[in-house]
């Protein structure tokens, strides 16, 4: 973008042009170092003068009480840094860099979901021991899904087993990634001591005496690495001539190749997301964490390097959005948060104008206005008051009430409406119930704002036994619900054994046929519905469609007849759980001049659709897990055979060094309290992780003893 344009969009006011500011998050397998990550980058750009470690419960960005006393990332953490480059296009320029530290746990991976959504780059953290794991394959794909650049940093090369390439080959393997080693590493192990730069060909030593990494000398690559570094020095510019076609034509006529034309291809192919720059370093012993943030800078890209936000107006027309400091505001809030000192938080990504505290903002999904009453800039827990907020920015909104995740917030007379993140469904659910009458008004209004909070965090309420229901994405997920309760809602609630959170299909394609038909002296009422319901695949969701033709229903009652179709579908008829992955044609019906009602013909959409469930050879699904177990060889044989013995379906089995990683689909109805099990088979060496794969039909000889258990039969 020219200087001229680029001024255009910027106001004179803000401190960091749209150019040289940076929105990224880190994002990776849990315990792969991203929080250690981020506490070295907040230290070396000055923000904080101690670093903080996770183990010592000491992270800024792990504030929440839950994360320090379990060592894990639970909530994502917005924080703000500076970084100057000391070389490349960007050298000297103070660059803001808006962090998103995310969680790894799969148990909270709506956080790192709607935090993608929002971001413009990511720096995905890898293990160089591990390699790619479960966690980072999930990450990789929801960075996919919303097109975010990404550079790759391979942490732990301090540790015993570090091998880099290994580490960039099983992204290229598992991910389909077009990784290229920007850095390589100058020894592995406890005789990692720096790093070397391929775009200018100088090596980055740090000094053994000084253990905070601060200290290092930038100078000539070590005899012992330069043949390497040529080597890969040459592979980087052949994988970026097929983005670059300036630097072929030079690469290919002989000409010089400075450091600065291969630092501006990385960032072409970087933004493109055709290529991904890796960079080794070990975040806990404080080395390549500098190179991360010049790889920041120098790679990912400005709000002004991607193309405009796509969202559709109240007609569903297309509308795109800009960064314009000088536009009407619109933006997307993506997190809730309570505060126990300013009450409901908005995280807010502003996408275009300049928003002021004061302002008046609409919602267009509800129609109502919403008044900023103060604008903040969070650091984790702490927060800063600011006047304004520009293009580009994350902030928090105070005063806000009437929205949820995924509102889009515009100036008044705006009609657009941004795409909304979107998150997985809850597949685990147990019943909770206040331990006194005064607790139950608490605990439903802490319930209430969790919910607010999380979007795959649900509450409803068992129809048949009145027992208050919570859902979601794992034993983790719902344990730390009960804790927040108990901590910050002074609740006091006892919970019943974790249930599945099943659900019901068609087996078969079927009709179903509905009348209501009440007559007790005066007006009457008369519904009649016919429908064909047909299966579809494993996750496609429902789908309604109208065929009536020649007036059998008139169009004012075929809405409620799908609305009663749609209620019918929350109970199916195994075992009471929501129907899924169906198809709907409502063909005929028959209505009365006088007795025919909207009420009559939703209840006539009930009738059909269980008709036609009883005729579909209903089949029960269960959520399954994919599992991934890290054992010593020794005992390979007995881990295998308890995943068996768990229905589980053995996917792969390879080895590394001297540990093999089993991969396997198990039902989650298997996996309860397998942490210690797996622990109990290899004396404590071997490790798991597990995360949504699918939801699969239950075998028929399992679904007698799950209706035999369950409390939601409706025979």
């Amino acid at each position: 973008m020219s200087a001229v344009a680029t001024a255009s969009v910027n106001s004179p006011k803000r401190k960091f042009p749209l150019e040289h500011t940076r929105n990224i998050g880190i994002a990776a397998h849990i315990d792969a170092g991203k929080t250690t990550t981020t506490e070295r980058i907040l230290f070396y750009a000055g923000v904080v003068h101690k670093m903080g470690e996770v183990h010592e419960g000491s992270a800024v960005t792990d504030w929440m009480e839950q994360e320090r006393e379990r060592g894990i990332t639970i909530t994502s953490a917005a924080i703000s840094c500076h970084w100057k480059n000391e070389q490349g296009p960007y050298a000297g320029i103070n660059h803001q860099i808006n962090i998103i530290d995310t969680p790894g746990h799969v148990d909270f991976t709506a956080e790192v979901e709607r935090s993608l959504r929002v971001l413009d780059g990511a720096v995905g953290v890898f293990c160089a021991v591990a390699g790619v794991q479960p966690q980072s394959e999930t990450v990789w794909r929801q960075m996919d899904k919303y097109h975010v650049p990404r550079i790759a940093f391979v942490n732990k090369m301090d540790r015993v087993g570090a091998d880099y390439f290994a580490a960039i080959e099983s992204m290229k393997e598992r991910l389909g990634a077009n990784a290229h080693p920007i850095f390589l590493p100058i020894g592995a192990e406890e005789d990692f001591t720096g790093l070397i730069d391929l775009a200018s060909m100088q090596a980055r030593i740090y000094d053994a005496a000084d253990a905070s990494g601060m200290t290092y000398t930038i100078g000539e690559i070590p005899t012992d690495y330069l043949d390497q570094a040529k080597e890969y020095h040459e592979q980087l510019i052949e994988a970026l001539a097929d983005f670059d076609d300036d630097l072929a034509t030079k690469y290919l006529e002989g000409e010089e190749l400075t450091a600065d034309d291969i630092r501006k291809a990385i960032r072409k192919a970087t933004v493109s997301l055709d290529f991904v720059g890796v960079i080794p370093g070990s975040a806990f012993k404080n080395k390549g964490v500098q190179a991360v943030l010049d790889s920041v800078v120098n790679y990912l890209p400005g709000p002004l390097d991607l193309p405009a936000m796509k969202g559709e107006d109240s007609q569903g027309r297309p509308v795109e959005v800009s960064p314009d400091d000088s536009a009407p505001v619109t933006g997307l809030a993506f997190k809730l948060m309570n505060d126990g000192y300013v009450g409901k938080l908005v995280f807010f990504r502003v996408y275009s104008g300049s928003l002021s505290k004061g302002s008046v903002l609409h919602n267009p999904r509800t129609g109502k206005t919403e008044r900023i009453s103060r604008l903040l800039i969070m650091k984790a827990d702490a927060r800063e008051d600011i006047d304004t907020a520009y293009s580009g920015d994350i902030c928090a909104l105070v005063g806000a009430r009437d929205v949820v995740t995924g509102d889009t917030l515009c100036s008044k007379g705006q009609d657009v409406r941004l795409e909304p993140p979107t998150f997985p469904e809850p597949v685990i659910s147990m019943s909770i119930e206040p331990k006194t009458t005064a607790d139950q008004e608490k605990l439903s209004n802490g319930l209430q704002r969790l919910a607010e909070e999380d979007p795959t965090f649900v509450v409803s309420s068992d129809e048949e036994t009145g027992q208050t229901l919570i859902a979601g994405m794992g034993e983790l997920h719902l344990e730390i619900i009960r804790d927040r309760l108990f901590r910050e809602f002074k609740v006091g609630a006892e919970a019943g054994r974790p249930q599945i959170a099943y659900r019901e299909a068609f087996g078969v394609a079927a009709d179903g046929e509905g009348k209501f038909i009440r007559q007790s002296g005066g007006k009457g009422q008369y519904g009649h519905a016919r429908i064909k319901v047909e299966p579809l695949k494993r996750g496609a969701g429902i789908e309604l469609e109208d065929k009536i033709v020649g007036g059998a229903i008139p169009r004012e009652f075929i809405k409620p007849t799908l609305d009663g179709i749609k209620e019918a579908a929350h109970n199916g008829t195994v075992a009471g759980y929501p129907v899924v992955d169906f198809k709907v044609t409502l063909f005929d019906g028959s209505f009365h001049d006088v007795d025919s009602s909207e009420m009559a013909f939703k209840m006539a959409g009930i009738f059909a659709f269980r008709d036609a469930m009883q005729k579909g050879q209903p089949i029960l699904l269960e959520p399954v897990m994919k599992v991934e177990v890290e054992t010593p060889e020794d005992y390979q044989g007995d881990i295998m055979g308890d995943l068996n013995r768990r229905r589980g379906q053995i996917q792969s089995i390879k080895a590394k060094a001297n540990y093999v990683i089993i991969s396997a689909l198990v039902p989650l109805a298997e996996m309860f309290g397998y942490s210690t099990i797996v622990r109990s088979l290899s004396k404590g060496r071997a490790s798991y992780s597990m995360e949504p794969e699918s939801f699969e039909q239950v075998p028929p000889n399992v679904v007698n003893a799950i209706l035999e258990t369950s409390t939601r039969g409706r025979y």
